[in-house]
């Protein structure tokens, strides 16, 4: 009786150490499959080929099931950068709009080019539109970043801009979402003749850090120890250690995705392109934790920089109205640069995945916010 009291002691303690240091999805449901697996682990020979039930073939098959829906034509290749390394891109245009300034799409943390699937039909429509797969992500090459914040932010943009030089464009819009659209406006601040408009999506990595000493209630000592203990693993770690289980995970922790893109799809067709962009080796997941302090805040917080921004690249910042993003970084920004076009966009129904909550409102205003853009 004893030991089963500690155990559950213990169970109870690391379940709310996980909620505590920001492991999305791997605290109530998730620890059940952490708590089986880890029961059963010892006996697995080592001899099996994985312990994740992935490859990189899964990974292709399970993008081209989520484009299979497409109507456009387009193209998918990857295209090299420095050190062979290579950017995997769907180049989507035709005669009548490839003259325009085209668009390119820089998904967020833990996303590849076929979550756009609801929204390349339409923004290509009107421009060239190119999707790229971060390097380090999807199917790109996922290269060793830098354990620097500095160097790591680095290497995504010069692998931009080394894209960008490959692809022969002369000036792009760039539409990012959380974690590409910080990787955004990084670009555009080195690159400023590159961008003719950005529009920033549900951005991650603005603001700083909160001060844990100006927080209403103190944070206990042990949570801080159990954070401390954690902090070495990387965001998504927990989805690779429960092994076989992680794609019955991902449908049972993430439903939501499945409605999201209910209109296109009936089965899990989401949640399994999901699973195998994340348990891939994780480069750009290591790079993002390396650009992170204190649970997911940026180590260089881009709000420090926005001065450095020239004035002349227009900005749109579109948000959900269920998001839990901050959404007046707009305000912000427009008081910090007062000679710059800034407008923000808030989209009713819509949480931090905005262009797959509401993809038609969406559409709409992205289209409606570049249309001066020749």
């Amino acid at each position: 009786m004893a030991e089963e009291a500690v155990t559950a002691a213990n169970s109870g303690l690391v379940r709310r150490a996980l909620s505590a240091v920001g492991v999305h999805g791997l605290v109530s449901s998730a620890w059940g499959y952490v708590d089986t697996t880890i029961k059963w682990w010892w006996w697995i020979p080592s001899r099996l080929p994985s312990w994740c039930p992935t490859s990189q073939i899964q990974l292709q098959t399970a993008e081209d099931m989520m484009l299979r829906r497409i109507g456009s034509s387009f193209s998918k290749r990857h295209v090299p950068v420095s050190n062979g390394n290579l950017l995997w891109t769907l180049t989507f245009t035709n005669d009548r709009v490839k003259d325009k300034t085209p668009m390119v799409l820089l998904h967020g943390f833990g996303g590849g080019v076929g979550l756009w699937a609801q929204n390349l039909d339409a923004l290509s429509q009107r421009r060239p539109v190119f999707a790229v797969d971060l390097l380090g992500f999807g199917q790109s090459s996922r290269p060793p970043f830098s354990v620097d914040p500095c160097a790591a932010e680095d290497q995504f943009v010069e692998s931009i801009e080394q894209w960008r030089a490959e692809m022969g464009l002369e000036s792009m819009i760039l539409l990012g979402h959380n974690l590409g659209g910080f990787l955004a406006v990084s670009y555009s601040i080195k690159y400023p003749d590159r961008v003719k408009h950005m529009v920033l999506v549900e951005p991650w990595g603005f603001p700083e850090s909160p001060d844990p000493a100006e927080a209403d209630r103190p944070i206990p000592v042990w949570i801080k120890a159990l954070g401390a203990m954690f902090s070495p693993f990387n965001p998504l770690a927990g989805l690779r250690l429960v092994g076989p289980l992680g794609p019955t995970l991902v449908q049972t922790l993430r439903p939501d995705f499945k409605k999201k893109f209910s209109s296109m799809f009936a089965d899990n067709t989401v949640a399994e392109y999901i699973y195998h962009l994340n348990v891939q080796t994780p480069s750009g997941e290591t790079a993002f934790k390396n650009m992170t302090v204190n649970h997911g805040w940026a180590a260089r917080p881009m709000l420090h920089r926005m001065d450095q921004l020239q004035h002349t690249i227009p900005i749109n910042i579109i948000y959900g109205s269920r998001s839990s993003i901050d959404s007046n970084l707009g305000s912000t920004i427009k008081e910090m640069r007062p000679h710059g076009t800034m407008e923000s966009i808030t989209i009713r129904g819509a949480g931090h995945y905005v262009y797959a909550d509401q993809p038609e409102d969406f559409n709409h205003r992205v289209l409606q916010a570049c249309d001066g853009v020749v």
